[in-house]
């Protein structure tokens, strides 16, 4: 829906800058991954993006958040993962940060990564943790402006609505005091009821639900990531994340009690 016109990949790398790669990991009961963002080319750890968050229901467990509203920068890219990786994603995202830093001859003494999740453990072995520095430094090197969705990466083993949950991107184009500026939008889906789902106004979810059987209760999560070259400081970037919320709703969901 909506009547702006989407940028020329339809993805959150169309804002200038922004690059995604993945690590996905699939074999047999694993079927998890990493997705990292970079929110720009260079060294963003001495040149900050400003940046905002908004929890729609805190029951997740990712990290930075609380650096990031009480100061309203990002240092280090973005990523990822599944619920019991977070950590191991963290320390790789540090280590990544300690070498960039050393490479350019400058110490590193504190560092404040974002990590995200979601839980796959309906289509994952969770438990064996198997996403760490190697798969984190994959996901940074495959960083580009084209990048794959669906079921890859931090999206693997996650569900939507009772489907195939995942990657998932989008841009829209827009025109402001005769400039034209894009907002990006990325999400890792795991969230929702199959007789809910509704697509472009029509719900299309109870047919289907009628012939698969799937949760009965709107749990689980979602991860949104928005990105623009719109001139907004933190504040303003708070008040356009709070309003992905609308989004979830006309998909169909209610924001249960979970995540």
């Amino acid at each position: 829906g909506g009547h702006l016109p989407h940028g020329e990949r339809n993805k959150i790398s169309d804002v200038p800058g922004v690059t995604v790669g993945h690590c996905t990991l699939a074999d047999g009961d694993i079927q998890t991954g990493v997705t990292a963002l970079l929110p720009r080319p260079g060294d963003v750890f001495h040149d900050k993006v400003l940046a905002a968050c908004h929890v729609i229901n805190g029951f997740g467990k990712t990290t930075g958040l609380m650096q990031l509203s009480e100061l309203g920068t990002l240092e280090t890219p973005i990523a990822l993962t599944n619920t019991l990786n977070v950590g191991l994603v963290h320390d790789a995202i540090v280590e990544y940060m300690l070498q960039r830093c050393q490479a350019e001859g400058v110490e590193l003494h504190s560092v404040n990564p974002v990590v995200g999740e979601c839980n796959d453990a309906t289509l994952n072995r969770i438990a064996e943790r198997c996403v760490g520095r190697e798969q984190v430094f994959a996901a940074l090197a495959a960083a580009a402006p084209d990048f794959d969705e669906g079921d890859v990466g931090a999206g693997k083993g996650t569900i939507c609505h009772g489907l195939k949950g995942g990657i998932g991107s989008a841009s829209r184009v827009l025109e402001y005091d005769g400039r034209i500026y894009t907002m990006g939008l990325l999400v890792q889906s795991n969230h929702g009821v199959l007789s809910d789902l509704t697509v472009c106004g029509r719900r299309i979810g109870p047919a289907l639900a009628q012939r698969l059987e799937t949760r009965k209760a709107d749990q689980g999560s979602i991860l949104a990531v928005l990105a623009t070259d719109l001139p907004l400081d933190a504040r303003q970037l708070a008040r356009v994340a709070r309003r992905v919320s609308v989004g979830l709703a006309r998909l169909g969901s209610h924001i249960g009690h979970g995540s």
